[in-house]
């Protein structure tokens, strides 16, 4: 890419959209084109389209997707699978028509098997069946890395696929019923400090700067410990404050901050194409640790002095998940962020 080339970045307002806009901007790259949701449905194909047509973009950094956690893609697994579909055949065809020099995919660890050997190379895709509980996703995902690898095959475009592992950061989703782990324990470990506190109104200053529409506004004292409770923020009958969480806590996890992928991506635009990648490539730590070790890391960097109740009867997903990075760290690129700094620069983010 040059500093003139005319770049695209779809789902530019998200977690991974916004990582690659920071790191753009911060090399010199100047002509970026973003669109809004409300300016540009990529759900249509004919808006999509046109807007390439019109703008004929040279790069293209596929970022926009539904994404949630094990709630939101168990009660909505129809949503996952349409809108993703939609969102990646209507962008990674029209980079094709209209003569996209080169197309980044993002794409989720989530494609590999439930129970794939650890740490997870890139062969283990598709060897054997997912995890249930996000397998509308990861099927999602797992189409739009393999249209990518046909259309190079067929058309000789030069299309490559990335799969991070767990992000946080900067501008993620904080909305109790469906972000990830990680900021779903920021935003309960803050609002549990500030109910040991009875601090109410900096409860109500929460919910008014990340609305959720159950939330009673105007509501007293019990009403918002009620609405709490039903996100595992609960006082026990001593009037002591706890926090539930799903599972039970031993489940690994693998977290990369989000502008250390936001710095890889770029990273291999700039140098590598599908000829030096193959059909995907992993970006991660190559590091993993309990969720019960990163909630009481949360915990700790929030302040919450109440204790951790874990709900056994809830699933716990996939019991591990660590990708093989050797791929990429050959290439020349390994993460910088370690995860209790990482955790503290999204904390303090949460709290502006």
């Amino acid at each position: 890419m040059e500093k003139n080339s005319k770049i695209y970045v779809a789902g530019h307002r998200g977690l991974v959209g916004s990582s690659i806009v920071r790191e753009l901007k911060r090399k010199g790259y100047k002509n970026l084109i973003f669109k809004t949701h409300a300016e540009l449905d990529l759900e249509r194909q004919e808006d999509v389209e046109e807007f390439f047509e019109k703008e004929r973009p040279e790069y293209v950094f596929l970022a926009a997707a539904k994404v949630g956690g094990i709630m939101s893609n168990k009660t909505y697994p129809a949503e996952f699978i349409y809108n993703n579909l939609l969102i990646q055949v209507n962008v990674i065809h029209s980079a094709y028509k209209y003569g996209v020099k080169k197309l980044l995919f993002l794409g989720s660890s989530c494609i590999y098997p439930k129970f794939a050997p650890q740490p997870m190379k890139e062969e283990h895709l598709l060897t054997s069946p997912l995890e249930p509980t996000n397998e509308a996703y990861a099927i999602a995902k797992i189409a739009g890395l393999k249209m990518c690898r046909y259309y190079n095959d067929q058309y000789g475009t030069n299309f490559i696929s990335v799969q991070p592992t767990n992000l946080y950061g900067p501008n993620d989703n904080y909305d109790l019923f469906n972000s990830h782990v990680l900021p779903a324990l920021i935003r309960k470990f803050h609002l549990a400090k500030l109910l040991l506190e009875n601090n109410y109104e900096k409860i109500k200053e929460d919910f008014k700067k990340r609305p959720m529409k159950e939330f009673p506004r105007n509501g007293n004292e019990a009403e918002i410990g009620s609405f709490l409770e039903k996100f595992g923020i609960m006082r026990d009958e001593s009037g002591n404050v706890f926090v539930r969480l799903w599972g039970t806590g031993s489940p690994k996890r693998e977290f990369l901050y989000v502008d250390d992928l936001g710095e890889a991506v770029v990273f291999l635009m700039e140098r590598y194409g599908y000829e030096d990648i193959g059909e995907l490539i992993n970006i991660g730590t190559g590091e993993d640790i309990t969720i019960k070790e990163l909630a009481e890391m949360v915990k700790k960097i929030v302040g919450f002095k109440g204790e951790i109740d874990w709900d056994s009867s809830k699933p716990d997903g996939t019991p591990r998940k660590l990708l093989d990075v050797s791929k990429i760290n050959r290439l020349g690129w390994k993460a910088k962020t370690s995860l209790e700094d990482g955790i503290k620069l999204t904390y303090e983010n949460y709290l502006e």
